[in-house]
């Protein structure tokens, strides 16, 4: 689960070195390329992980109204708590109008979309409903914000008693204020962290240039820590280490870290290397411009 794009998970399944490359221009414009989906290498089904969903978005493909409406999974997020869902803003901007955000915590959410396109075809409207639970998306009001802070953070409010009738789950723990700082990089080295999402995987080569197969069914990934900045915390995911990553349809996603015995959600993958092999870059949550930001959506610890 690669840290790169942004709606550049709208490539879905197969990316094309072409789709990847206008996905990262795209960013370019946000001043960080969003992130993608979870690797391959040393990754795994999170079936237990059902604090962490889909976006899925129902939408036109263009400004013409005879296009039909389509619905496509395009980031990773989690729930925190139990009507907010935490996702990135390069997630949920840049839609044509009218676009709709829904969120869906199943463990494939491309089968389920597949499925429920095959039972209601030509209705774009019961496929979301069939999948996932409508919403309202808010994005953080400075984003895009300078390449040292982008501000890259947005939640889709969803109707809890919908959300609990469809699956079962505990919100994700959100860290202190300040806790990443007051931990340090030695404590930081010592925490097992992990990054899960329903991206894609990591760049193959073949005919035509490089894809990133897969992608739809989440996944999760050991980490390492790397290193710690006043907005982002960056986390190793060499494979050869042991660790696994993030790629595009990662975006939005979790990056847990295990301090104290318990699972924290420290930071929410947004950018990393284009081939998704090297560094994923998640946006800190325990940066007071992240917890002014979901201040008036969930109770901060």
């Amino acid at each position: 689960m690669r840290a790169i794009r942004l709606t550049t998970t709208r490539q879905r399944a197969a990316a094309t070195a072409a789709a990847t490359a206008a996905a990262v221009a795209a960013l370019a414009l946000a001043a960080a390329a969003p992130a993608a989906a979870i690797s391959s290498y040393n990754s795994e089904p999170a079936p237990e992980r059902t604090e962490v969903g889909a976006l899925v978005v129902s939408h036109d493909h263009d400004e013409d109204p005879a296009t039909p409406e389509q619905v496509d999974w395009v980031c990773s997020g989690t729930m925190i708590d139990r009507d907010t869902f935490l996702t990135a803003a390069h997630c949920t901007t840049d839609w044509p109008a009218g676009a709709r955000f829904h969120v869906s915590l199943d463990q494939d959410v491309q089968a389920a979309l597949d499925a429920a396109a095959g039972e209601h075809p030509g209705d774009p409207g019961a496929v979301a409903a069939a999948v996932a639970v409508e919403g309202t998306a808010h994005n953080h009001p400075g984003y895009p914000g300078p390449s040292s802070d982008t501000r890259d953070i947005a939640v889709v409010e969803v109707p809890a008693d919908e959300m609990a009738r469809r699956w079962d789950f505990t919100p994700a723990t959100l860290p202190a204020a300040g806790q990443l700082d007051a931990l340090g990089p030695a404590a930081l080295d010592d925490a097992a962290f992990t990054v899960a999402g329903y991206g894609t995987q990591e760049a193959r080569r073949g005919p035509g240039g490089h894809t990133h197969p897969g992608g739809g069914v989440r996944l999760k990934a050991p980490t390492d820590f790397n290193a710690l900045n006043k907005a982002w915390v960056r986390v190793s995911m060499i494979g050869a280490q042991g660790n696994g990553g993030a790629c595009y349809g990662d975006s939005g996603g979790p990056n847990f870290a295990a301090i104290g015995g318990e699972r924290i959600l420290v930071g929410t993958t947004i950018t990393g290397d284009s081939p998704c092999y090297a560094t994923n870059v998640a946006y800190r949550l325990d940066s007071p411009g992240a917890r002014a930001f979901l201040a008036p959506y969930t109770d901060l610890p």
